[in-house]
């Protein structure tokens, strides 16, 4: 992996990988201009607004490369899953360019994303500290978060997902992800 760009700017790659029981094929995806000194929370909220949730009462955390997470729920009244790390204070920089981590909004509908550190490059927009990461490029269909095609429609159900073919090709972050020896 190579060292983090001298002056801090990153570029994000994040696709959409399960959700609400789906694997998302092809994955839809957005690319964020960071900085090394954003924190976790700051990427996941820039995260949300680019794939369109609106109902952000939920659990969400991040797992890292090593196993740690930081966990939504640790920033609130105190720690809900135990050994997490606080994600408001928890830089990017922990995650070396070229890794890579897993985001998962509402643990219910299990919504996971892929998210790849890369090294900004000419075309990368600036992403001040003082501001989000902010998306610069995407492609691919999203959806709702409860499954609605129209206004009138009700939520759907989520339903439960078996193993899937179309997740082998992931680094094995989460336990679903890659092929395991």
């Amino acid at each position: 992996m190579s060292p983090t760009p001298a002056d801090g700017s990153l570029s994000i790659t994040v696709e959409l990988v399960t959700g609400r029981g789906r694997d998302w094929w092809p994955r839809p995806g957005r690319v964020f201009a960071a900085h090394r000194s954003h924190t976790f929370a700051q990427l996941a909220e820039a995260i949300d607004l680019a794939f369109g949730r609106w109902d952000l009462a939920h659990l969400r955390m991040f797992v890292l490369p090593d196993g740690s997470q930081a966990s939504w729920s640790a920033w609130r009244d105190g720690p809900a899953f135990p050994d997490t790390r606080d994600g408001r204070t928890t830089r990017l920089d922990v995650v070396p360019v070229g890794g890579a981590v897993a985001y998962v909004f509402d643990l219910g509908a299990d919504w996971t994303h892929l998210c790849r550190i890369r090294r900004a490059t000419p075309d990368t927009p600036a992403a001040p500290p003082s501001e989000r990461p902010c998306p610069y490029r995407g492609w691919g269909v999203l959806p709702d978060q409860y499954g609605r095609q129209h206004a009138e429609d009700p939520a759907e159900p989520s339903t439960v997902r078996g193993s899937s073919a179309l997740l082998s090709d992931l680094p094995p972050i989460l336990p679903s992800w890659g092929t395991r020896s």
